[in-house]
């Protein structure tokens, strides 16, 4: 890589101010963070288990879904208010997750948008709101549903 080019780059992102130390990129802004935070956790959510990714409040993900279950969801609550509880799986290789099978914090998520992709998957883009605490289970099917408790 041309040095010239890498020095560029980590003066971009890298920047030191004499005053202040490392200059920090936010990756939402003070308005954004504080909208985020008015964002009502209801008492029960319908739970997206995600493989090998977690989602964090203000942050925008693609998430390719694939099982029959996760697709119901989200096909689902889209009609609906859009809004689903992202829990990251403990072990990617389980192909159906209990609730026992998922983190115990996850991110309530409005989803964006449904694709249809030219290869016949489905990708769902998420924006994380707030997260919350997993509570006793509600409904195993068609997908699952679970009390949540907010957290700060």
């Amino acid at each position: 890589m041309n040095d010239k080019l890498l020095f560029d780059l980590r003066d971009i992102f890298f920047h030191e101010s004499h005053e202040d130390g490392p200059e920090i990129i936010a990756l939402i802004s003070d308005e954004e963070e504080n909208e985020l935070k008015k964002t009502k956790v209801p008492e029960t959510l319908p739970i997206l288990p995600l493989k090998n990714t977690v989602l964090f409040p203000g942050v925008v993900i693609p998430i390719t879904v694939g099982r029959d279950k996760s697709l119901v969801l989200v096909r689902e609550i889209y009609k609906k208010d859009r809004i689903i509880g992202a829990l990251a799986q403990k072990d990617p290789r389980i192909e159906d997750p209990k609730l026992t099978d998922l983190c115990k914090v996850g991110t309530l998520a409005q989803i964006i948008k449904i694709l249809e992709m030219p290869d016949g998957s489905t990708t769902v883009i998420i924006q994380g709101k707030r997260r919350f605490s997993l509570g006793k289970l509600i409904s195993g099917k068609p997908y699952i549903v679970a009390e949540v408790d907010s957290l700060i």
